[in-house]
């Protein structure tokens, strides 16, 4: 990834430097740095700091906190690819003994494991971690706090869990693992457990005076899967690039979409806020966008990083205070600068190499009783359902290459869409997991569910 200044128009990058000047002036940050990402590049940094002379750069490393948890997560879905786990499996199968083992390894990733959110004994993020040296002490005597898989509740003992389990099924410790699987790969070379030079450090900043109080930065030991990592905006910006695209060194394009999509029951709390939780990832609903990624927080220091797909833009912000500026706030403000200010351009349309002629003979309108849909052939060669006015069901499907398709999204997710044909040959309907699909409503000559009226449509009279 090159880093282009010059990419951004001068009112973008303006606007920019304004948000994250405001941030860290009110935030009261000793120092602020972001960066923007588009098209898979980094095509802008900005530094704000209380230090005259002194600002950092896109290879200073802050604490990332929680974002750690997302490349927990990535190491966790790269042992499924490889059959080496479901994520179906109760954590029971491959660490007996926890005393947390219903929940399941997907349970664990999406914060559903009924864990409790933070460890017994002293605040575990400024001690260190050789007080919490078994699994044992980081989870407590009673480790579960609700009923498995019945609500979303954050906890940092979950992915404490998932790192030794990385470490059973790897035989090699979490960083260890992490450095040769995804940061090695991905050119991930500043981000590191342990702070490198140069590094910010982390400061707590009196709430009523402009006072600061260096904070302790801790090793934390069997905590670290869930917190410890340090890294700068140049690495987070290619994470970035990653958790959109995939890379087929480290996750395809098509897990990281898994990542991406919605894994938690939603609370009223999480409605009203738009939020929820994927496998390692945030995901919240704002200004109209979807936006995707992780805050994190650790003694000292906020992070975040925060991705629209749909708009091809990501943003890091990172900041060396313990409480300060609204991370996740600028984060979403440095996309929509971008997205409203330089809106992404389209590919040009381009007609399909070739087509299927039994999938042409296929696409146009349907009707589901009096519901009309319309099918169409996507550029990627998938098909997709849409209502043809107001609201209604619509789906993706995946073609399984046998002249039927899977639904990717939505009602349909999962179930099967298949064109069922008359002896002749000619195309009768489409079922879509038991619903009648016709080319007329209430097709006569369709096996429509409960037959259709031998008189006909008629007006009242």
């Amino acid at each position: 990834m090159t880093t282009s200044q010059e990419e951004l128009l001068p009112g973008t990058r303006r606007a920019l430097l304004h948000r994250i000047a405001v941030a860290q002036t009110e935030g009261r940050a000793p120092s602020l740095v972001a960066a923007v990402v588009r098209g898979g590049r980094t095509v802008w940094h900005g530094a704000r700091t209380s230090v005259d002379g002194h600002g950092p750069d896109e290879n200073v490393q802050y604490r990332i906190g929680s974002i750690t948890k997302t490349f927990t997560a990535v190491l966790v879905l790269r042992l499924r690819d490889e059959g080496l786990l479901a994520l179906t499996d109760p954590l029971e199968k491959h660490l007996p003994g926890t005393g947390a083992g219903e929940a399941t390894v997907a349970d664990l990733l999406a914060h559903t494991g009924g864990l409790a959110a933070e460890s017994p004994g002293p605040w575990w993020e400024r001690t260190p971690g050789s007080l919490r040296p078994e699994l044992a002490d980081v989870l407590g005597e009673q480790p579960q706090l609700h009923p498995v898989g019945r609500r979303f509740h954050y906890s940092n003992p979950g992915y404490t869990v998932l790192g030794a389990l990385i470490e059973k099924l790897r035989g090699a410790p979490w960083e260890e693992v992490l450095r040769r699987e995804v940061l090695e790969p991905l050119g991930l070379d500043d981000t590191s457990a342990r702070p490198r030079a140069p590094h910010a450090g982390g400061w707590a900043v009196h709430p009523w005076a402009d006072v600061l109080l260096p904070e302790p930065s801790e090793n934390l030991g069997r905590m670290a899967p869930a917190g410890q990592l340090w890294s700068t905006t140049a690495d987070l910006a290619r994470f970035g690039v990653f958790l959109a695209q995939g890379d087929e060194r480290v996750l395809s394009a098509e897990t990281v979409r898994e990542m991406r999509t919605p894994a938690a029951p939603v609370e009223a709390a999480d409605v009203a806020d738009g939020t929820s939780y994927g496998l390692g990832l945030q995901i919240q609903h704002r200004h109209g966008r979807l936006l995707i990624g992780h805050s994190g927080s650790l003694p000292g220091f906020l992070a975040n990083l925060t991705i629209s797909i749909d708009d091809d833009v990501a943003s890091v912000v990172l900041a060396n205070c313990t409480s300060g500026p609204p991370l996740s706030t600028v984060g979403a403000d440095l996309l929509r600068i971008v997205a409203e200010a330089e809106p992404r351009i389209p590919e040009p349309w381009r007609p399909l190499p070739e087509a299927d002629a039994a999938v042409l003979e296929l696409v146009g309108p349907w009707y589901w009783g009096t519901y009309a849909f319309a099918l169409r052939l996507t550029s990627d060669g998938s098909v997709a359902l849409e209502p043809l006015s107001g609201s209604g069901r619509r789906s993706r499907f995946r073609a399984n290459g046998d002249g039927t398709w899977t639904g990717l999204e939505g009602y349909y997710a999962g179930e099967l869409l298949r064109a069922v044909r008359r002896p002749d040959g000619a195309v009768s309907h489409l079922d879509l997991g038991s619903f009648v699909f016709t080319r007329q409503p209430y097709d006569e000559e369709a096996p429509v569910p409960g037959g259709v009226d031998p008189d006909g449509w008629r007006g009242i009279g």
